[in-house]
């Protein structure tokens, strides 16, 4: 398992008990602590070793994809990349900021996450070059749950949670199990925290039992007509309430707590 975390406090207990709970079960845990390794948050030509193919329009997928297949990416990605390959479970921890992750956190998927290495115009989605692998979100958030429904004034998490968990993780093949939110956490007393870090603890004894969240399968696209949805895919589901999933959605209803649940 492959834990990449930012220890703010309960965050960094979150890690802790996971830590505890996984090694307990016999699953070999890495952690890597992006503030402490000063990990670098920005993209640059820095990222490659040596010169680039094209200084003067530097396009930085495609120059780190050369630099991937090459050898040739910096020492703090190859070595992130090298422990993500080996691992077949990852914990995204985190306190959300704007909606989203921190910017060491996102400057870690935009640079270790690179073109052939993560992802390619073949292998993608449901035919991602990490569909054995799982992946998770565990977060922390200023604002109460109530907060980011439907009726609230955040809006929807699962809305909320699309981009990361099906533009990022899905994206690259990752199976996403719904993620563990630990809600409002500066206006809850401290009992409450020990009562998410105990329903926490429980998860992780039978996380690897887990069903992924549901997401549209690549063959359900149409790749000659813009992956769009293909017409029997979309006649089938005519006549339903709901969507396929929070972004695929037809115009309909969006499914229930399809970022947050398996099964929906």
């Amino acid at each position: 398992i492959k834990f990449k975390t930012l220890s703010c406090s309960f965050n960094a207990a979150a890690k802790e008990v996971a830590v505890e709970i996984l090694s307990a079960q016999g699953w070999t845990v890495e952690v890597s602590e992006l503030y402490a390794l000063k990990f670098e948050a920005t993209v640059t030509t820095q990222d490659i070793i040596g010169e680039v193919k094209n200084a003067d329009h530097f396009r930085y997928a495609e120059e780190t994809k050369l630099a991937w297949e090459a050898g040739k990416l910096s020492d703090d990605i190859t070595g992130e990349q090298r422990e993500l390959t080996e691992a077949n479970l990852i914990i995204i921890q985190f306190p959300m900021y704007w909606f989203t992750v921190p910017a060491i956190m996102k400057g870690w998927m935009d640079r270790v996450l690179t073109l052939g290495y993560a992802y390619s115009q073949e292998k993608r989605c449901s035919q991602g070059i990490f569909k054995e692998t799982k992946a998770m979100l565990s977060f922390t958030t200023g604002s109460h749950e109530s907060m980011f429904s439907a009726n609230g004034i955040n809006g929807d998490i699962n809305v909320t949670l699309w981009p990361l968990q099906n533009g990022i993780l899905h994206y690259c093949g990752f199976q996403v199990l719904g993620p563990q939110i630990f809600w409002a956490l500066s206006h809850i007393p401290t009992e409450a925290r020990g009562t998410m870090l105990e329903g926490w603890r429980k998860r992780l004894q039978v996380v690897e039992a887990e069903q992924p969240l549901y997401f549209a399968p690549m063959d359900c696209f149409d790749r000659e007509k813009g992956f769009q949805l293909k017409p029997e895919v979309s006649e089938k589901h005519a006549a339903k309430e709901f969507g396929l999933t929070v972004g695929t959605h037809l115009g309909k209803l969006l499914p229930l707590n399809n970022q947050i649940k398996a099964g929906v």
